[in-house]
């Protein structure tokens, strides 16, 4: 939000909007006056959130064209390929995008650092005792959680990959949770290890479709760490976890933990 130049008072506002493009099927985000049973109910929950995500962006964008600030909005608002001002269309996917995109992500993936330090036994004393194993712990959170589950992709050639046979337009469900709990490549893939041997998990995509956050969103997390761990004393479970209800991203809607800080 900082970057995109959105003032504080509006983050619960977008907050409130990213939980419900991600889980609008979740009684806690959903839009109000909409039925969760009524056949159509994505497809307008999907529509309602754009509306307000992109009445929001409309008026930004007017805003930085009309008075350019040092932030990511007006890069956006004043964007032009080849001498032609983007869309608007392709403007508000990118406000959208940058917008929600590192919200619930990160966040989740967070949360699943912190039930890792709250369940696995001596996890908190190690790592605070060598700052150095936090990317370890960051990246074992991304692939244990997988906190986006899944993207459709479309076969680019006629194919055989594992005896299967994909011709040219064919759709391809990528499920980002399956492999990152790959018996083949992460043995024990249902426990959080944090000294598992470097390998590629499929948090963030793969190829062309990286996520463009990763990096951002890596950084976060290892300085969260970085101030928090050293003046954390303990933490545990306080109560049963509860998952947040969607079909494309994963991460605890309420983690209840009970923890004691160090001595100031």
């Amino acid at each position: 939000m900082e970057i995109l130049g959105i003032p504080a008072e509006d983050y619960p506002f977008m907050l409130r909007l990213t939980q419900q493009i991600f889980a609008p099927a979740d009684p806690d985000a959903m839009p109000e006056g909409l039925d969760l049973n009524d056949p159509a109910f994505q497809a307008k929950a999907t529509a309602a959130t754009t509306e307000a995500l992109s009445g929001y962006f409309s008026k930004v964008s007017a805003d930085r064209r009309a008075n350019p600030r040092d932030d990511l909005s007006s890069v956006i608002a004043n964007a032009e390929i080849d001498g032609q001002r983007i869309s608007d269309m392709d403007a508000m996917g990118y406000y959208i995008t940058v917008a929600t995109a590192g919200h619930d992500t990160t966040s989740n993936t967070t949360g699943a650092i912190m039930y890792g330090l709250a369940t696995v036994p001596g996890l908190l004393e190690r790592v605070k005792a060598d700052l150095s194993l936090i990317p370890a712990l960051v990246e074992e959170a991304l692939r244990w959680s997988s906190p986006a589950k899944h993207f459709m992709r479309s076969v680019t050639t006629d194919m055989e990959f594992q005896g299967r046979h994909f011709k040219a337009g064919d759709w391809v469900m990528i499920c980002h949770a399956s492999g990152n709990q790959d018996e083949s490549r992460f043995p024990d893939p249902l426990s959080f290890n944090i000294d598992r041997p470097k390998s590629e998990h499929l948090a963030f995509g793969y190829g062309a479709h990286m996520c463009l956050g990763q990096h951002l969103g890596r950084q976060e997390m290892r300085i969260l760490l970085e101030h928090l761990l050293p003046a954390l004393k303990s933490v545990e479970l306080a109560g049963q976890p509860e998952m947040m209800q969607s079909r494309f991203v994963t991460g605890f809607k309420h983690l209840p933990i009970r923890f004691e800080m160090e001595a100031a």
